[in-house]
């Protein structure tokens, strides 16, 4: 079995904004991820998904639990050392290709700012011809290095973002939500480099994203957040063909078929979280209906959920 290289221990991420507001951005999840897998967190828009991958990698402090990194807590009190050696094993690829380069930085500068923070390079050579190589793997060619943000479209934004994310050689990368912004045929063509870079760099990927066809296509586990809660996580073929929890449902439902006669008929399933009725004696959590398939819910309802499981 492979290893766990990521340990989300009931992870809360709780922002006050003024009493008696309290946004509980994420609410006490747990997963794990194990190492070479991608495994993919979806969910509406202000479910608490990002602020999971930014809590993770601390850019946010934890406001509780625990975020345990080949074993070592993230959040732990550490050394600027430390910090510094975990910054270079996890990185991050960030939504907006267009906010997240530095508009007055060459790509050359850009690509190469963790290798000069970490002394990866030994000269100046050595210096631009990791940038070179990282702007090949990545699909762009050395002539790109002397030019700067604007010069280029979004889909090569971003291979430059990940080339950026790539210059240290990380362990585990979080893609946040990659391809949103960027037209859908590329799309497709960033989240086939991200597959291929994995197979040949044996990297860890979060992939946090709401298109949930494309979560599918590059994911081997799928978690569904919902108003800061982990509702359900399962591998993604298991979650596609056996969603239990009714958002899950509901989300699936909204999936866009290339079918015109099929659409026009197509029933999409809302969700209503009154739906569950929980009293203050039901211990709600999540619970394994069915083997590496979990789901937030009552005691009762994981009984119906493991009458209704398809195997």
């Amino acid at each position: 079995m492979a290893k766990k290289l990521l340990e989300i221990k009931n992870l809360k991420q709780h922002f006050n904004i003024g009493k008696p507001n309290l946004v509980k951005a994420v609410d006490g999840i747990t997963f794990d991820i194990y190492k070479g897998e991608t495994l993919g967190l979806v969910g509406e828009s202000g479910c608490g998904k990002s602020t999971t991958g930014r809590t993770i990698i601390r850019l946010y402090d934890a406001t509780d639990g625990q975020v345990l990194f080949s074993g070592e807590d993230v959040h732990g009190k550490k050394s600027s050392k430390e910090l510094k050696n975990f910054n270079r094993k996890m990185q991050m690829i960030f939504q907006d290709p267009y906010a997240s380069l530095n508009p007055r930085m060459t790509v050359a500068d850009i690509i190469a700012e963790g290798i000069d923070i970490h002394g990866l390079a030994n000269s100046k050579k050595d210096r631009m011809e990791r940038v070179y190589q990282l702007l090949e793997t990545v699909g762009l060619n050395k002539e790109h290095a002397n030019r700067y943000p604007h010069e280029f479209s979004g889909g090569q934004r971003q291979r430059i973002g990940i080339a950026r994310a790539l210059a240290v050689e990380p362990d585990f990368i979080i893609a946040d939500e990659p391809i949103s912004a960027l037209d859908v045929s590329i799309q497709a063509q960033v989240v086939n480099l991200l597959k291929k870079l994995q197979r040949e760099k044996g990297l860890t990927y979060l992939f946090i994203a709401h298109d949930l066809s494309m979560v599918k296509y590059i994911s081997d586990r799928i978690g569904v957040m919902y108003f800061g809660k982990l509702v359900e996580l399962a591998t993604a073929e298991d979650l596609y063909n056996n969603p239990m929890h009714p958002y899950t449902q509901s989300l699936l439902s909204a999936i866009p078929l290339p079918d015109p006669d099929t659409e026009r008929t197509r029933k999409r399933k809302s969700y209503d979280p009154k739906v569950h009725n929980y009293s203050e004696k039901d211990k709600v959590e999540m619970r394994e209906i069915a083997p590496g398939h979990f789901v937030y819910c009552s005691e009762k309802e994981a009984n119906q959920y493991k009458a209704q499981y398809v195997k």
